[in-house]
């Protein structure tokens, strides 16, 4: 269930750091009852940031699929070996 805390809150820095450690969800602040922003912790952003950067690339991966743009496994590997020099 999500945290949501009203903007004021965010004085108690030492409480809301130790919210976002505790915490595997974004906390929402809110600003005369509306939403005003979102924190969490830089592990949380790191794996969400990983996590939106595996998607990007298997969503290109599937429009590459989509085109017909795939080259078969032998050809894949005469690629990378001739440019690796292998």
């Amino acid at each position: 269930m999500p945290r949501i805390i009203p903007i004021r809150d965010l004085k108690n820095t030492s409480k809301i750091s130790q919210m976002c450690h505790e915490s595997k969800e974004p906390i929402f602040v809110t600003k005369n009852g509306y939403g005003a922003m979102v924190i969490m912790s830089m592990q949380m952003y790191e794996e969400t940031m990983y996590l939106l950067d595996v998607r990007n690339k298997l969503d290109a991966a599937e429009k590459q699929l989509t085109e017909g743009k795939v080259l078969d496994v032998d050809t894949s590997l005469k690629n990378i070996r001739k440019k690796y020099n292998v």
